[in-house]
């Protein structure tokens, strides 16, 4: 089948108004950047003792998400991922990535 289940579970509902076909995917909104969020940390937990930077708490659409992953990926030279709504840079970058979002206009935390 084609088409995408809200939620495959539901057998049978007596609510009217029920759809189980998901036509629309879930599209949120991007906020802007002064209205952002961001914590920057370091973590190297199951990452064989090699460090990650990361960035969290981001709010708006995937794509926009994917597009700050790869600005700050550029600007810092290295390679990383964005999974789960966070953003993943390979190394320790935590001051660099912090000063690259707060030109950007994120308001910023730096945690651990």
């Amino acid at each position: 089948m084609s088409a995408k289940f809200k939620n495959s579970k539901v057998v049978y509902s007596t609510n009217s108004d029920f759809n189980k076909w998901d036509d629309d995917e879930d599209v949120f909104e991007t906020l802007i950047p002064s209205k952002q969020m961001l914590y920057v940390s370091i973590d190297k937990k199951q990452r064989k003792g090699k460090k990650v930077t990361l960035v969290e708490g981001f709010i708006g659409a995937e794509s926009d998400l994917k597009e700050l992953g790869k600005l700050i990926k550029s600007k810092c030279g290295v390679g990383g991922t964005v999974k789960g709504g966070e953003i993943m840079i390979q190394g320790d970058f935590k001051t660099k990535v912090n000063t690259i979002l707060i030109d950007l206009g994120y308001k910023t935390k730096l945690k651990g």
